[in-house]
């Protein structure tokens, strides 16, 4: 019987405080080793082993305990301790959030990981706490590039064509801003839309373009990098309101402590998944990344609309 997000167990974050605690954290992710579903596990051997035996984590996976929107309406009312979700999503919940997620932003995965280990990722961190979020930490999703039935190495190859985006108008801003018809569009639905010629491209990272198979019918993969907007590890407030200031501390320090290990998995899934893609016969193209950077002014006019917003992407900008 499938469970109903909202009803949840709420009565198992009642008294957290005063006894030992099985945190429960969401990701929707069907490998059981996927980077995030891997790192949050390890998060838990740490946990455990600082709170004495106390504390630990189980994540379901699989989106067992419902997509990322449910996930994350459940973590702010405590009926779940915690979720792994993309940034996208967060968006219109913490205006911050949408900083890392702007197009060609960092300039490199070194840049954009020493930006977010810094004060920078803290501040939007901790913007989400008035919204009844913890953020305990930024965990890597690579970079995303457009991949297509031809090669696309300049903005000038992406006029006209159909590329599917997730359904959020960042990313319909963005591909319309190069030229392309943005089709908002389910990512179940990407594989038959390219096979049927419904869509002319989409846009993943690799690890992605390969688990789908995308490259079936698209196998030309231009290296972009537009956006390397992060995963966000979440803890509910109501929650982590109930723990002592020890305890708070060990689950932050264990949550950090489990980045660098989820850099280390992706890292490798990313190897392993471009050799395999290779393999399949996929094309990578190197792209005139300027020639894009160009055409992005109207977006980050668009998004980019509050001082503090705009100083956030200056020291982004800034400290590459």
């Amino acid at each position: 019987m499938k469970l109903q997000p909202a009803l949840i167990a709420l009565a198992a974050c009642a008294a957290i405080s005063a006894q030992a605690a099985e945190f429960r954290s969401a990701d929707i992710h069907n490998a059981d080793d996927y980077p995030t579903v891997a790192a949050v596990k390890y998060m838990s051997e740490l946990l455990e082993k600082k709170s004495g035996g106390k504390h630990k984590i189980k994540v379901f996976n699989k989106g067992a305990l419902g997509t990322e929107k449910e996930t994350i309406d459940q973590v702010k009312i405590g009926a779940l301790e915690m979720t792994r979700v993309n940034i996208s999503p967060m968006n219109a919940i913490c205006q911050k959030t949408q900083v890392p997620t702007m197009p060609f932003l960092f300039g490199s995965v070194e840049h954009m990981r020493k930006s977010l280990d810094g004060p920078i990722g803290e501040e939007i961190l901790k913007s989400c706490e008035d919204q009844g979020f913890i953020g305990l930490a930024f965990y890597d999703s690579g970079a995303r590039s457009l991949y297509a039935k031809k090669p696309i190495k300049t903005v000038a190859d992406v006029k006209g064509q159909k590329v599917r985006v997730q359904q959020s108008e960042l990313w319909v801003a963005l591909i319309g801003a190069m030229g392309g018809n943005a089709t908002p569009m389910p990512f179940g639905e990407v594989y038959t839309g390219l096979k049927t010629g419904l869509i002319d491209a989409a846009e993943n990272n690799i690890p992605s373009f390969e688990s789908t198979k995308h490259y079936e019918s698209a196998k030309y993969y231009s290296r972009t990098e537009h956006s390397m907007a992060p995963e966000m590890l979440l803890m509910s407030k109501v929650v982590w309101d109930k723990l002592p200031k020890a305890e708070q501390d060990m689950v932050r320090a264990a949550a950090k402590e489990s980045v660098a290990f989820q850099r280390k998995k992706w890292d490798e899934q990313e190897a392993k998944s471009l050799a395999a893609v290779k393999a399949g016969g996929a094309e990578i193209a190197e792209v005139d990344k300027k020639s894009f950077q160009a055409v992005m002014g109207p977006v980050y006019d668009k998004f980019m609309t509050t001082p503090d917003l705009k100083r956030l992407v200056k020291s982004i900008q800034d400290s590459k």
